[in-house]
């Protein structure tokens, strides 16, 4: 009970071919092609969002929102 040699696979893949055919076989290999060339995309996808730079924040110097409240106050009065 050693590996399986070519004639052992050539026999199971003519039983494959009789059972689905080689239409079905063709769909199923052009559905695996296109699921693996997605699955490709978004890694690259993913890969690229985790290099971009996050974007930059605004920063307000000075400016508080004690000091908003106090204006407020002030306008009132």
């Amino acid at each position: 009970m050693g590996s399986f040699s070519i004639w052992h696979w050539l026999v199971v893949l003519a039983i494959v071919v009789l059972v689905f055919g080689t239409k079905k076989l063709r769909n199923l290999g052009s559905d695996l092609g296109g699921a693996v060339r997605g699955f490709k995309e978004g890694m690259k996808g993913a890969e690229e969002e985790n290099t971009q730079p996050p974007p930059s924040q605004q920063q307000v110097t000075g400016h508080s929102i004690k000091s908003e409240i106090e204006e407020k106050d002030q306008t009132k009065v």
